[in-house]
Formats: C-alpha cells, sequence, structure tokens
C-alpha cells in the first residue's frame, strides 16, 4: 500500500499546513503549475514529488518535470497532466488518447476546481482534479487531496478543504 498527497496550482505558495496533511505520504503527486522550482523542493522535504509541469510554469520547472507523467503504481495505471478537461468535455487531444488508452485513474489541475468523479464512458475511470492549493485564481476554497493505492484500488480518498482553519479562526 502506498498513501499519496496530491496537490496542483500552487501558484508559487505553498501553505504550511500542507506538510502537516502530507506527512506521512510515501509520494507527493503535483498536477501543475507550481509556480517555481521551490516549490518542488519544499514538498521533497515530505516525500518524493512526481509532477508535470502546467501553463504558467517556466523553465525551472520545465526542466525537471515532463508535460504529462503515465506510470503503474501499486498495479493502478495512472496519467498526470495539467490541461485535460473534465469528463464528456476533455481536451484535444487528451481526449482521443483516453479513448484509445484510458488510465484507471486520470488527473490533472488548471481549472482550479475540486472534482472526483466517475466517467463511465472511458472504463469507469476515475477523474481527480485536486483544485488549487495556491491563492491564486476565482477558487472559493483551497484544496488538498489524499489517497491509497493498494492492489490496483483506491482507498480512503481524503479531500482536505485548507481555508477551514482560516474561517475557524476568522469567527
Amino acid at each position: 500500500m502506498i498513501k499519496i498527497g496530491l496537490i496542483s496550482d500552487t501558484h508559487s505558495f505553498l501553505d504550511p499546513q500542507i506538510f502537516d496533511y502530507f506527512e506521512g505520504c510515501d509520494e507527493i503527486w503535483h498536477a501543475g503549475d507550481f509556480g517555481n522550482i521551490q516549490i518542488a523542493e519544499k514538498l521533497r522535504e515530505i516525500a518524493p514529488v512526481v509532477g508535470v509541469y502546467g501553463n504558467i510554469d517556466g523553465e525551472d520547472i520545465r526542466n525537471e518535470f515532463p508535460l504529462h507523467q503515465r506510470f503503474v503504481k501499486e498495479g493502478l495505471r495512472v496519467w498526470i497532466t495539467h490541461i485535460g478537461g473534465i469528463p464528456g468535455r476533455y481536451c484535444l487531444p487528451i481526449r482521443e488518447e483516453l479513448e484509445d488508452d484510458p488510465p484507471e485513474l486520470f488527473i490533472c489541475g488548471h481549472s482550479h476546481i475540486l472534482r472526483i468523479s466517475r466517467d463511465s464512458d472511458l472504463e469507469n475511470m476515475l477523474y481527480m482534479n485536486p483544485g488549487a492549493a495556491g491563492k491564486q485564481g476565482f477558487q472559493s476554497h483551497r484544496t488538498i487531496i489524499r489517497f491509497q493505492i493498494e492492489a490496483g484500488k483506491i482507498h480512503n480518498v481524503e479531500v482536505i478543504n485548507l481555508d477551514l482553519e482560516e474561517e475557524i479562526a476568522a469567527e
């Protein structure tokens, strides 16, 4: 079994809470728009980072992380990219590749909108977008996801709202 911390769209901001939430994770997966290489370096203090570059990322990130990551982890076929679309409205040529060779888990960022859903049109593929963990954008909440993978199955999916502590402190 492996525990994954999933994050996206940090835009050069790493909330200190992430260190606590991702403690004990075996890997951190970043779905693009790191903002700068220091975000990856700080995340590596917690666990190894698997990531892709996003549309705002510069040469420092693009030299280290590819546009797409396709791999198998604990028997689960995974594809991570930054701009992928949403179920029923995937970006071209993403849609064509998904139709030809769908992973079991498809992860993207970019929209800043948290979404986890099954795509019944693509062999019941699980779609995950962790939303945005940074402060840039129009999202109403900053979110991350934790989950476990064992024997090709995903378990214990947790959505974490990073704004919760700020909201409680404001009351």
